[in-house]
């Protein structure tokens, strides 16, 4: 079995800056680890004009549009951590083959062997 200790750092650096930046944009709930968006405190629509509200609703969506590319990106490196503790850590999703190395390092917490990654995209979250 290949050695991970340098993936395992990675992806855990790579986690703590992902939540780090979540925290800026979202909240936690740890019954389902999820995040969801909220408003910026900074940013209010109570009694704001028009075009406040406008601007109001329109950041509020671009929060919520990173805050999904960020969780996304969290729940496929903690699932990458999670098969290096139950031991089926570079293994395809989709053939079972070993996932190649130099796809490893190039990212961690990818799902598929080279072959499949095209497909990746498409495993459930």
């Amino acid at each position: 079995m290949p050695d991970f200790t340098n993936l395992k750092t990675k992806l855990e650096e790579q986690l703590n800056t992902i939540v780090t930046e979540l925290e800026t944009i979202g909240t936690y709930n740890e019954a389902n680890d999820d995040w969801e968006a909220v408003p910026d405190p900074e940013e209010s629509a109570a009694d704001a004009d028009e075009n406040e509200s406008a601007d109001y609703n329109e950041d509020f969506e671009e929060r919520t549009a990173t805050l999904e590319t960020l969780e996304r990106e969290y729940k496929d490196i903690k699932r990458a951590l999670n098969k290096m503790t139950n031991g089926t850590y570079g293994i395809c999703e989709i053939s079972g083959q070993p996932i190649e190395m130099k796809r490893l390092e190039a990212r961690p917490d990818a799902r598929t062997c080279i072959a499949h990654m095209n497909e990746e995209s498409g495993l459930p979250m």
